[in-house]
């Protein structure tokens, strides 16, 4: 069987990629294959991934070998380094020569060397404004990344970023909508102690609500934990 074309494994790689994303796709499982298809088809040493979590500091979350798992964590730790250097800018950070850099990111270029890297590519994982991360190439070589290169690796960074992006927007859609059926299925009990708050009270349903409400808030309860309670104990008292 011919060899395929780098056009060819560029093209497989995303579809690859792309065919993860389906209803509860893995998050986790999806970063570990870009950075081994980004590696694989860009002829890399090895690639790392840095995501920001809820809290605003960056975490390794993937990385396809222990040296370059060692380089992204010093980087982290220190926050210091291209590949942090790419998501703080939004900016791609190019090293052609990590030797060089001992000055600028000293803790990093001992790390680096000492794992045998020699240059790397680093590419915000960016949305419009909104930067999550970087993905970074390494290379035990020195020299300059080729602007297609460049280019590719941000493109599988970008794929990334819409799918944590999409994932993210699913999670919070499944919050809304479980929360606005606990707002429907409530609804009639909610009802049904209004209608014995105003009995009992002899109010309106508009006041009753209100006094349902007001009780609510001043206990620290829901207005459904409430209701719960009224319909359960059959009283209500202000």
């Amino acid at each position: 069987m011919a060899e395929r074309s780098r056009a060819e494994r560029i093209g497989s790689a995303f579809v690859k990629m792309a065919d993860t994303l389906v209803v509860d796709y893995d998050v986790f499982d999806l970063l570990h294959t870009l950075v081994d298809e980004a590696a694989a088809v860009l002829d890399a040493a090895a690639a790392g991934l840095l995501l920001v979590d809820p809290d605003g500091s960056l975490q390794v979350m993937a990385t396809t070998s222990a040296e370059c798992q060692v380089v992204e964590e010093l980087q982290v730790e220190s926050g210091a380094g291209p590949c942090v250097d790419s998501y703080r800018t939004g900016t791609p950070v190019a090293v052609d020569d990590i030797a060089a850099t001992t000055s600028r990111w000293p803790a990093f270029a001992a790390c680096a060397l000492s794992q045998g890297f020699g240059s790397l590519l680093a590419v915000p994982m960016r949305l419009r404004s909104r930067t999550v991360g970087s993905l970074a190439l390494f290379s035990h070589g020195t020299g300059p990344f080729p602007a297609e290169d460049a280019a590719i690796t941000q493109a599988f960074a970008d794929m990334a970023t819409i799918a944590l992006l999409q994932e993210r927007a699913a999670k919070e859609s499944v919050l809304i909508n479980e929360q606005l059926q606990r707002a429907l299925n409530g609804r009639i009990l909610i009802e049904q102690a209004k209608g014995m708050i105003a009995h009992t009270s002899n109010v309106d349903m508009g006041a009753a609500f209100a006094l349902l409400r007001d009780y609510a808030r001043s206990h620290n309860q829901t207005v459904y934990e409430t209701a719960d309670r009224i319909i359960n104990n059959r009283k209500f008292s202000v």
